[in-house]
């Protein structure tokens, strides 16, 4: 398998594990060191460091409601994106944004991910 092909496929796993609420799946994807770095000033910004920490992060956004539309998977020569469309509701909040979801791969699992948003204010109301 290419190394493009690779990371399409980690991307694929990563998205159906987190949609699934797969937190053994996505826990088996990540490096013990990897780190999970979010914008903004909320319950979910900063860096979740350590591989346990990424995961307990996936299930605090996921707590919300949220729902991960991907739009598309995105490849480099060595890492992998997902392009996503997250949206979420409760009586006071609505969360409509447009993300990339950059992930920084070593040996075939997920080193780091950053995070990149459309609507860091709109998430700041969102994830009090």
């Amino acid at each position: 398998m290419s190394t493009e092909a690779a990371a399409l496929a980690l991307g694929r796993t990563f998205h159906k594990a987190l949609v699934s609420a797969d937190w053994d799946g996505i826990r088996a994807l990540l490096h013990d060191d990897a780190t999970w770095t979010l914008p903004g000033d909320n319950a979910i910004s900063g860096t979740a460091e350590g591989a346990d920490a990424v995961v307990e992060r996936a299930q605090l956004i996921a707590s919300y409601g949220v729902h991960f539309e991907l739009l598309n998977l995105l490849v480099s020569r060595e890492n992998m994106a997902l392009s996503l469309h997250n949206t979420a509701r409760r009586e006071d909040a609505v969360l409509d944004e447009h993300l990339a979801t950059v992930c920084r791969l070593r040996d075939g699992r997920i080193a780091s991910v950053e995070t990149y948003l459309s609507d860091v204010p709109g998430m700041n109301a969102f994830f009090v």
